[in-house]
Order: structure tokens, then C-alpha cells, then sequence
């Protein structure tokens, strides 16, 4: 008789006291994201199997996963650390502590680590790279980011956080705190507060330069009274230097900073300017008298403009600068094409989105620097290539659409190998890489067709780059036939059309900021968080050993550990299999050698024939890792492998 979990009405299993059928129930719930209830159900698995050793771990691993999207980053840590104690050999658990660790400030190192090992007892397997490869994208390892997430889509052309993450790496992303290194032993929060008070130190200094030098300016050019304003003038410093000591003591890590300041050039920028920007008000205070006694002659007009314009504007040419500079920083096309073959991927819609708006930036700034030189060198011929440039993000748009990265055929799994066994716990849709739930799929398809150009603000600034190009190229041309007060106007057309674009990103972001939303700029792109019809690879189920297996291990006369050595495969007589886990873990009592080639490659296969059934034989594939407590090699399954001898009846194999 079949019954129903409690949360749902769900059918649950034959046997509700079965551990693994509440890890299914678990898997299927994390599926739908609804990680209160798989937390729920995987807490059961536990209590049903106290020492979580007939799933190996899979309820603590599942526990794990739901704690991090429920936002508990230690109790995800807690029970991914259990889970590699039951298996320390397996490459899920490793994946899982990897990944929850990252989520814990200042153990970055232990979650490379953790990836690392991960990597390399699964190299085949996609989610380890991913891992990797956002690890290294969180630090601003951008190449090692692209060389992780290339080989995971080698793996698996559909992973779509593989596909995000590199489109991410192509764009140089860097995370909303680049001015902490995800590798110092330090709370994030920190570093944070740190940052706060020199930019609030910066900007208040600044802000408050602007305004006295304004104040002096029409204090002295206004009344006449130059004296008085060179003393209010110089008397603005004591404020500066009060601002100063108050924002220094907020600032706890000042061995932190310069590391910070190498890390966010912005930061440094914003905090470097602030110096010129005082060393230009002295001097701009210092020369009010001579400034209006030589104003006739015009002598010092300039010098003292550049200086008050550095007071006044530096805040403005940073801004602009940063936004040019973000524009043009990594390369938004090939990025484009990655997000596009992700399909209906959420995260994929929003970075596509942001990066649209960074082409359209692009082509914003080059049309901007045409109209410029066409304007000063009086020559309006220079606005004939405006046409060409608006080439480029329509055809980067159109990508978007068109793209769709050809799908390399998909590895054949092996029978009973972790990815094989989870559409046996009705994890997976079993229509394939091409069923409705899959992200190449129709529906895949369907939101992929109007992933880009929802944002209508997007449509209007590509309005005014067309209208901007049109209006500049026709400018050119009407110089051409030696039109020249039509080919003005055209020009100022082409301005305003500038001047529209630039209307229309700064009321997109305004409307962003009101409304909490993701704006067009690049602070609001972000890392895929795994979730979706694909459930990642640390919540996969073990691989068990069947009876048959375990008594041929069990009574086995002679077992061989095969491995990898310096000139080729090696095998090694193990001398007896000391226990057989329930959660089907090996424990082998094997020699030195044995003990080294693990270390050198934990990748390794054990052989054992059964007595009792002369010619037949098992094969278990797994990882090794040495127990020195308990002085035995711990092999976790990965792949289960019964046969015959050949004979009479001819060699068979089949899985275990």
C-alpha cells in the first residue's frame, strides 16, 4: 500500500521507512524549490537512519542544500561536513561542502579546497568545474573562471550556470564586493564598513569643498570682498580635517586597505581625487585676489577655471569615466551568445538585459565622440561612419536570438553510475535533454524567443541610437552637396537624439533605484544560484552495492585494487576487505603501495570473484581515501560492475 507525506499528499513510497525514498521525496522538492519542505523531508532520512550510513550521506547532503537557500549558511556547513564524514570518498559530498562553505566569510581557501578534491575525484562530472569556476569568478580570476566553466560545458552543453558563469568571466564581472578578497580571513562586513567610511570621507570632503569654493567665489567676485573670502575660505580646512578623523576611526582594518584600494579601482579613484581635489581648492582660495584684480587682462582666467573646475566637477568626471569604462570593459557579444544558449534561464534573461544595455552604451559613446570631432575640427564629413556604428549592437542584438551554440552529443551513462540512478528516483524528466522541462526544450525555446527586448526602455534608447545615427550620417551627407545650414541642423538633430539616449538610461535608472529593481548598469548582474529544472550534482543518490556484491566482497579469497602508477595501470593484491558500510563504502586493509597510489590518483577500481559461484565476478569503481585511525583504504562506489567469466555460456557483464 502507498502512502503520502504529510506535507502534500504526495505519494511517497511502499516503505516510508525507507531513508533514500525521503532523500527522493527531498531531491524532488529541492527540484520545485521549495526547500522548507525538502528540509523537512530529508530530516526525516535522518531520523529513520540515525547513522545515515544506508544513504551515505545523501540526507545530510540534501539537508545541506536546503539550508543554503533557506540562507543558514553554518547548519549548510554542519551538515555538508557530516555528509564527508560518512564519505569522504565521495565527490558530491566534497562538491557540497565546497559549496556551502563559500557562502561563510573567510573560509574561501577551504571552499577551493573542497572544490579542488572535488574536481578531482569526479572529472568528469560538470558541477565540480561550475564550482570552480565560480569560486575563481567570485576572487576576479577571470581567465581561470572561463577555463573552468569551458570545460564543464565540454561536459554538459546545457548546464546553464556554466553558460551564465561564463558569460559573466567574458564580461570581467566582478562581484558587488570587489573591494574584499573572498581569500582574506576576514568578515566581509568588515572590509564593507571600511569602504563605506572612505567613500563617505571622499565624498563629504569633496561636497563640502565645492560648496565653500562656490561660497568664496561669489563672496569675492560678487562683493569685492576677497579678503574675507580667502579666510572663510581657509577656514573650511578645520572641517576637512574634523571630517577626516571622524570617518579614520570608523576605518578598524587599515592593514586591509591598500589591498582594498588595489582591488576597487573605483574606491581608489574616488579616494585619490579627494586630495587633488583639496590641493585645487588651496590653490583656487589662494588666487581669488589676483584672479579678480587681473580679470581684464585675462591673465589667470584659465588656470583659476581648471582649478575651480576640478573642485566642482571632479565627482561628475568619475562618474562619467566609470560609466564609459564599464561599457567598454570585457566583450558583451561573445558574453550575449553564452546567455542566449541558456535558454529560459532567469539569471541568463537578466544578464542579457544589463548587456544590452552596455552595447548600447558602446555604440552610445563612439556616435557621442563622432558628433564631438565633427563639431570641432568643423568638418562634417567625420559623422559619415555614425551609420556604420549602430551595425553593431543591432547585430548583437540579433544574435541574442540567433544564437544557439551547437550541442555536443551527450556522454552515454553508465549503468549505475549517480547520474543513471536519479530518473530511477523520479529526479530527472526521462524525455531527455530535448523533453519540455529541458532548457534546449520547448519551453526552453518559447522564453528564449522573448528573453531580450522585454525592457521597453531598451527599445526606446535603440530608438535614439537609430535616430542619433541617422541624423549624423545625413549630416555627412548633406556637407557632401554643400548644404550647409541643413547639414547643421541635422547635426543638432543627431545631438539631441544623443542627449535623448542619455534621457532614457538616466530615467531607467531612476526607475530601477525607486523600485529596487535591476537596473542597466553592471552592479546588476549576477552569479546563476543553481536553481531550475537541473538539479546540480551534490544532490544526487549514492551508489549502493547489491547482496550478490557485498558476499562476494564478503567471501572473496582474493581482492585487487587497480590503480593508476607512473608507467601505466597497476594492480595490487589488497588483503582482505576488512567491512562493507551499509551505505555500500569499502574498507580495504591494503598494503603501503596501495596506500601511495591512492594518494597519487584516488581514482581507483577494486576486483573480487565470488568462491561460492566459481566465474562470477564484481568490479567497483570509486575513489580512495585513507582512514589512518582506523588504518584501512575507504573506497566510495561510483560505478558497480557484475559478470561471469567466460565459459561454457559465454562472458557477460551487467550492472551491479
Amino acid at each position: 500500500m502507498r502512502t503520502r507525506s504529510a506535507e502534500s499528499g504526495t505519494p511517497l513510497s511502499t516503505d516510508p521507512g525507507d531513508p533514500r525514498e525521503w532523500c527522493a521525496l527531498a531531491a524532488r522538492r529541492l527540484a520545485e524549490d521549495r526547500p522548507e519542505d525538502a528540509l523537512e523531508a530529508a530530516r526525516r532520512a535522518v531520523d529513520h537512519d540515525p547513522g545515515a550510513e544506508h544513504a551515505a550521506g545523501w540526507g545530510y547532503r540534501l539537508a545541506s542544500l536546503a539550508f543554503e537557500r533557506l540562507g543558514r549558511s553554518a547548519e549548510a556547513v554542519a551538515a555538508a561536513e557530516e555528509a564527508v564524514r560518512l564519505a569522504p570518498g565521495s565527490w558530491a559530498a566534497r562538491l557540497r561542502l565546497g559549496a556551502a562553505l563559500r557562502h561563510v566569510p573567510g573560509r574561501w581557501r577551504e571552499s577551493r579546497a573542497q572544490a579542488a578534491r572535488a574536481v578531482r575525484y569526479a572529472p568528469q562530472e560538470p558541477d565540480p568545474h561550475v564550482l570552480a569556476g565560480d569560486l575563481a569568478l567570485l576572487r576576479g580570476e577571470h581567465r581561470a573562471a572561463e577555463d573552468a566553466y569551458r570545460e564543464a560545458l565540454r561536459l554538459l552543453d546545457g548546464h546553464a550556470g556554466a553558460r551564465v558563469g561564463l558569460g559573466l568571466a567574458l564580461l570581467r564581472w566582478e562581484s558587488p564586493r570587489d573591494h574584499h578578497d573572498p581569500a582574506w580571513p576576514v568578515d566581509p562586513r568588515e572590509t564593507g564598513r571600511a569602504r563605506r567610511a572612505l567613500e563617505s570621507w571622499a565624498r563629504q570632503t569633496r561636497l563640502l569643498l565645492a560648496a565653500a569654493l562656490v561660497a568664496a567665489a561669489v563672496t569675492a567676485f560678487g562683493t569685492g570682498l576677497t579678503t574675507w573670502a580667502e579666510i572663510g575660505g581657509g577656514a573650511v580646512l578645520a572641517a576637512v580635517v574634523a571630517i577626516t578623523l571622524r570617518q579614520a576611526r570608523r576605518v578598524r582594518l587599515w592593514p586591509y586597505v591598500p589591498g582594498m584600494l588595489a582591488r576597487d579601482v573605483w574606491l581608489a579613484a574616488s579616494v585619490s581625487v579627494t586630495p587633488v581635489a583639496l590641493a585645487a581648492y588651496v590653490a583656487a582660495v589662494a588666487t581669488l585676489p589676483r584672479a579678480v584684480s587681473r580679470s581684464a587682462a585675462g591673465d589667470l582666467d584659465g588656470a583659476w577655471a581648471v582649478l575651480a573646475g576640478t573642485v566642482l566637477l571632479n565627482g561628475v568626471a568619475v562618474f562619467v569615466l566609470r560609466v564609459l569604462a564599464e561599457a567598454w570593459r570585457g566583450r558583451p557579444v561573445a558574453a550575449l551568445a553564452q546567455f542566449a544558449a541558456a535558454g529560459g534561464d532567469r539569471t541568463a534573461r537578466r544578464a542579457a538585459d544589463v548587456t544590452l544595455w552596455l552595447v548600447a552604451g558602446r555604440a552610445w559613446s563612439v556616435l557621442a565622440a563622432v558628433a564631438v570631432a565633427a563639431r570641432i575640427t568643423g568638418e562634417p564629413r567625420w559623422a559619415a561612419v555614425a551609420p556604420v556604428v549602430l551595425l553593431a549592437p543591432a547585430w548583437a542584438y540579433g544574435g541574442t536570438r540567433r544564437s544557439r551554440s551547437p550541442r555536443s552529443p551527450q556522454r552515454p551513462q553508465r549503468p549505475g553510475s549517480p547520474r543513471g540512478l536519479r530518473d530511477s528516483h523520479g529526479l530527472y524528466d526521462s524525455r531527455g535533454p530535448h523533453g519540455s522541462r529541458g532548457p534546449h526544450g520547448p519551453r526552453g525555446r518559447r522564453l528564449s524567443g522573448r528573453a531580450h527586448g522585454g525592457d521597453r526602455w531598451l527599445v526606446a534608447a535603440a530608438v535614439t541610437l537609430a535616430a542619433a545615427s541617422a541624423a549624423l550620417g545625413g549630416s555627412a551627407l548633406l556637407a557632401v552637396y554643400g548644404r550647409g545650414r541643413a547639414d547643421d541642423l541635422a547635426w543638432w538633430c543627431g545631438a539631441g537624439a544623443l542627449a535623448a539616449f542619455a534621457a532614457v538610461f538616466a530615467a531607467r535608472s531612476a526607475r530601477a533605484w525607486w523600485q529596487g529593481s535591476p537596473g542597466p548598469w553592471r552592479a546588476s548582474l549576477i552569479m546563476h544560484d543553481g536553481r531550475g529544472d537541473r538539479l546540480p550534482g551534490d544532490a544526487g543518490p549514492p551508489v549502493g552495492l547489491s547482496g550478490d556484491v557485498r558476499r562476494t566482497f564478503t567471501h572473496a579469497r582474493e581482492v585487487v585494487l587497480s590503480c593508476a602508477a607512473p608507467g601505466g595501470p597497476r594492480a595490487l593484491a589488497v588483503g582482505a576487505v576488512g567491512a562493507i558500510g551499509p551505505g555500500g563504502e569499502l574498507r580495504l586493509i591494503a598494503a603501503d603501495d596501495a596506500w601511495e597510489a591512492a594518494e597519487r590518483d584516488p581514482r581507483v577500481a577494486v576486483f573480487a570473484a565470488d568462491p561460492a559461484e566459481r566465474g562470477f565476478w564484481v568490479e567497483v569503481r570509486g575513489i580512495a581515501v585513507g582512514d589512518p585511525e582506523a588504518g584501512v583504504l575507504r573506497v566510495t562506489p561510483e560505478h558497480v560492475t557484475v559478470g561471469e567469466f567466460p565459459g561454457r555460456h559465454q562472458g557477460r557483464a551487467r550492472a551491479g
